[in-house]
């Protein structure tokens, strides 16, 4: 049987949901939660969703619609921003007003809101407004919800919606597609590895040639700290600029696709392109995310060298080394700091300062 679509070839490795969503285009109600972990491609699935609704094939991916979506310029589909670290009411009831507009085509009136698990949070949550929103639609507007988790305070809104669930990659898949894209076969573990199941992050990784450098980086950490606050804050500021160059290969990939959507506007005689706040907005969170990322990678990396250090001390220890207790005990409270150093990168603490926390800390073990 022929394929309904081709807009969702993005979407690689989620071919179940894939499937639903083509069956949901064909005949679509008035909101779905798309829900999986970061790097699952969640914005994209909203998007290649929208131009799916939108097109008359039902996604052909190669109309004028169906481009238009795809470059988020399509006048009915509304892809939501928010000003700080939650929604805020004033903004999700702005997002009703647009929702109450008649369409200008003859698709939907369609209402993208990423992180949707931020109407929850903060000191004051918004959940109660898109709430009000998901349950009077007008009948020719959709909402596109994404959201990383599904905490319990969600649970109405996400009863309000079909739930379109994307899975995180394993390593070996993400090496896989980065082998069909031309990566040579080394370079695509060892970034699929690193991604943590993120495939955006797997193809940056895979543009890096520093990567293999910054992983031995992290595991020769131990060896550095001298038990000195000189040498720890030594090996705090080399860390700290090893994620700065981390995300220069993903500032080179974003580059390329703001060039990318320039030339495409020019193809259909848009002299000017609008949006460019708004992605560059898109731009600095990714790459606050991508530096999160990297740091919990590279903790990671050091947790295996002090697990590592902890089985051969135990091994000497069981073997009448006097010595080796000491070293469990170190092992011990370097695994207990990383892994409370890992705790607290989710509390938008500055890297730069956790790690010389950290570093000062593991020095003293």
């Amino acid at each position: 049987m022929d394929r309904v679509s081709d807009v969702f070839d993005r979407l690689v490795g989620q071919d179940h949901a894939v499937e639903a969503l083509r069956q949901y285009a064909l005949s679509p109600v008035h909101a779905y939660l798309f829900t999986g972990p970061l790097g699952t491609s969640v914005h994209d699935a909203l998007v290649c969703f929208a131009a799916a609704l939108q097109c008359h094939d039902h996604g052909c991916g190669e109309c004028a619609t169906c481009r238009r979506v795809l470059r988020e310029q399509d006048a009915d589909v509304h892809v939501a921003e928010r000003s700080g670290l939650t929604w805020r009411v004033d903004e999700l009831r702005e997002l009703e007003r647009v929702a109450r507009r008649r369409p200008l085509g003859d698709g939907y009136q369609i209402i993208l809101i990423d992180d949707v698990e931020l109407t929850v949070s903060g000191p004051s949550p918004s959940a109660a407004a898109l709430l009000k929103s998901l349950e009077e639609p007008p009948e020719r507007t959709i909402y596109l919800l994404g959201a990383s988790e599904v905490p319990a305070a969600l649970a109405t809104i996400a009863s309000r919606c079909v739930e379109v669930k994307l899975r995180a990659l394993d390593a070996p898949a993400l090496a896989t597609i980065l082998s069909a894209e031309g990566v040579e076969a080394e370079l695509a573990a060892s970034a699929a590895s690193a991604a943590g199941g993120n495939l955006r992050r797997a193809r940056v990784l895979a543009r890096d040639p520093a990567l293999g450098s910054r992983v031995a980086a992290w595991r020769a950490i131990p060896d550095r700290l001298k038990g000195t606050p000189a040498s720890s804050s030594e090996v705090a500021r080399e860390v700290v600029a090893s994620l700065d160059d981390a995300v220069a290969p993903l500032s080179a990939l974003q580059d390329d696709e703001w060039t990318r959507r320039v030339d495409e506007a020019r193809e259909f005689g848009q002299r000017v392109l609008g949006g460019r706040r708004e992605m560059d907005a898109r731009f600095k969170r990714e790459q606050r995310r991508f530096r999160v990322d990297e740091t919990r990678f590279g903790l990671s990396a050091l947790t295996d060298v002090y697990r590592a250090r902890l089985v051969e001390s135990l091994e000497a220890e069981r073997a009448g080394d006097a010595r080796a207790r000491a070293r469990v005990a170190s092992a011990l409270g370097a695994l207990d700091a990383l892994a409370e150093a890992n705790a607290r990168l989710a509390s938008n603490l500055d890297e730069s300062l956790l790690l010389h926390d950290l570093m000062l800390r593991l020095a003293e073990l």
